[in-house]
C-alpha cells in the first residue's frame, strides 16, 4: 500500500473538484444569495445520506454567521418533519444524483406549498435540477474514492459551495467580529471574542510610583503589585513603566542605589484601553516581546495586565 500516493491522489482530486466550481458560480449563485439575504424566514437545508451530513454542517455555519438555518433530513421530511418548513422559509436540497427516491418524494410536497427550492445538485439532468427554482451546480468529474463510488469529491464540493454562500452573506450583511462573538460565547473561541482587559485586570495589579521616586520605593512597589512592573506617574499622568527587565538593565549599565524612577523607566510604555480585547493585548505583547500592558480607562491609569493574566483565562 502506497499511502503517500493514495493520499496525494485523494487531496488532488478533491481540490480539483473545488477549483472546478469557480466557473459554475454565476447567476444562479447570485440569485440564491439575494434570496437568502432578503428572506423573512429561515433557510432549511435538507439531503439524504452523506449529503445530509453536509447539510447539517452548513446549517451550523449559516447560524453562526448571521443567516438563520434549520436542518431537515429528507427521509424524515416525508414522514412528518416537513412541518418544520414554514411559509417564509427557503429550502436548499443537497444531492449528488438528484434522483434519490426520498428527494423525488419531497420535491412535489415543497412545490405544492409554493416553497422556494434551491437544488445543490451534481447532475444537471436530474429530477431535482429540473424541478428546482434555482440550481447550485456541484457536479464533479470523479470521486476521490478508488472505486469512484464513496462520496468524497462530491461532498467536498457541496461543503465548499455552501461555505462560499455563507461568506458572501457575511460580507453582504456587514457581519463583523462583534456579531460573531454573540454567536460563539463558549469555549476558547468565545473567550477570545469576549474577554477584555478589564475582565483580566487583577485588583492588586495597579502599582504606581512618582516620577522622582527612589530605587527602594520602586522595588517595593514592583513587589507589592505582583506583576513584575510598576507605572510611573507625573502630575497624575502615566509617563513611563518600570519592569523587572528595565531595572536589571539599568543596574547593569551602572546606575546605583541612588537612582530614581525617571532614570529607570521606559518612557514609552505600551498602553491599551480597559475595554480592549485581551487577545489584542496578547498580540501586542507578542509583537514587541514584552510581558506587561498598561491599562487605561480614558485618561485614568487602571492598572497593569501581565501576560500570565491573559493566559490564565484559557483563551488559547
Amino acid at each position: 500500500m502506497d499511502w503517500i500516493r493514495r493520499a496525494t491522489e485523494t487531496l488532488t482530486l478533491e481540490s480539483d473538484a473545488i477549483r472546478d466550481l469557480i466557473p459554475k458560480v454565476g447567476d444562479g449563485f447570485i440569485a440564491t444569495g439575494k434570496l437568502l439575504l432578503e428572506m423573512k424566514g429561515r433557510v432549511v437545508i435538507t439531503g439524504i445520506g452523506k449529503s445530509a451530513i453536509i447539510a447539517q454542517k452548513l446549517v451550523a455555519t449559516f447560524n453562526s454567521t448571521g443567516t438563520p438555518g434549520l436542518f431537515m433530513h429528507a427521509a424524515d421530511a416525508i414522514h412528518g418533519d416537513l412541518g418544520l418548513v414554514q411559509h417564509d422559509d427557503l429550502v436548499i436540497c443537497i444531492s449528488k444524483s438528484g434522483n434519490s427516491p426520498e428527494i423525488k418524494a419531497l420535491v412535489p410536497l415543497l412545490k405544492n406549498r409554493k416553497i422556494q427550492l434551491i437544488g445543490m445538485v451534481g447532475n444537471a439532468e436530474s429530477y431535482l435540477a429540473q424541478h428546482s427554482d434555482l440550481i447550485l451546480d456541484t457536479t464533479v468529474s470523479k470521486e476521490a474514492c478508488p472505486l469512484d463510488l464513496a462520496p468524497t469529491s462530491s461532498t467536498a464540493a457541496q461543503m465548499a459551495m455552501g461555505d462560499a454562500l455563507a461568506t458572501c452573506l457575511m460580507e453582504a450583511r456587514g457581519f463583523e467580529a462583534a456579531d460573531f462573538a454573540l454567536m460563539h460565547p463558549g469555549g476558547a473561541l468565545g473567550k477570545r471574542l469576549h474577554t477584555r482587559l478589564q475582565d483580566v485586570l487583577q485588583a492588586d495589579h495597579s502599582p504606581t510610583v512618582a516620577y522622582d521616586a527612589n530605587l527602594k520605593h520602586v522595588v517595593l512597589k514592583m513587589s507589592s503589585g505582583r506583576c513584575g512592573a510598576t507605572a510611573v506617574q507625573r502630575d497624575d499622568k502615566v509617563v513611563g513603566i518600570i519592569t523587572d527587565g528595565d531595572l536589571r538593565r539599568a543596574l547593569e549599565n551602572g546606575l546605583g542605589t541612588d537612582a530614581h524612577a525617571s532614570q529607570l523607566m521606559n518612557p514609552e510604555p505600551k498602553t491599551m484601553p480597559h475595554d480592549a480585547l485581551a487577545i489584542r493585548a496578547f498580540q501586542l505583547m507578542e509583537k514587541h516581546s514584552i510581558s506587561q500592558i498598561v491599562v487605561m480607562e480614558g485618561e485614568r491609569y487602571a492598572g497593569i495586565v501581565h501576560l500570565h493574566d491573559i493566559l490564565r483565562e484559557g483563551i488559547f
